[in-house]
């Protein structure tokens, strides 16, 4: 049982090295997923509720990477994509990122809802990806610093 543990405590250092960001996320909304479960046990309630977890999951997503995913993406258009100078990009990101990540925060938590309650398994990827690209066609027209002819 030891080196079982040791091995997974190994790997689990190698992708904290390899992948810090997604393994530190990772590691957030497992250990949220399990103080959650702890805490509904602990209070008495019999049968986990999984809604009160995915809700926990979904708050926890877009609380730490929608905010980054958004500002990265503002900043590599404007400086990458179209060549500005610094100085312009963090105008723009100052003016649009606030409403961008507002709209995040209205729009991705209801895709994740959707997609748990309603989306058989088999599709889910597949739905997310969709819904993805066309947030990604909303980013690409937020970011743009002219509006096309």
């Amino acid at each position: 049982m030891s080196s079982i543990v040791t091995e997974a405590w190994q790997g689990y250092l190698l992708q904290l090295q390899k992948n810090p960001l997604r393994t530190k996320a990772i590691t957030a909304g497992v250990l949220a997923g399990i103080s959650d479960s702890v805490a509904q046990k602990i209070s008495g309630i019999k049968k986990l509720q999984f809604r009160r977890l995915l809700l926990l999951m979904v708050l926890l997503e877009q609380l730490t990477s929608s905010p980054w995913n958004n500002l990265f993406f503002m900043m590599y258009y404007g400086l990458v994509v179209e060549g500005r100078r610094w100085s312009l990009v963090k105008a723009k990101v100052r003016k649009d990122y606030p409403t961008i990540q507002l709209t995040a925060w209205r729009f991705w938590p209801i895709v994740g809802w959707v997609n748990y309650q309603y989306m058989p398994l088999q599709f889910r990827v597949i739905f997310h990806s969709f819904v993805a690209s066309c947030w990604g066609i909303f980013l690409n027209l937020k970011a743009r610093s002219v509006k096309a002819a």
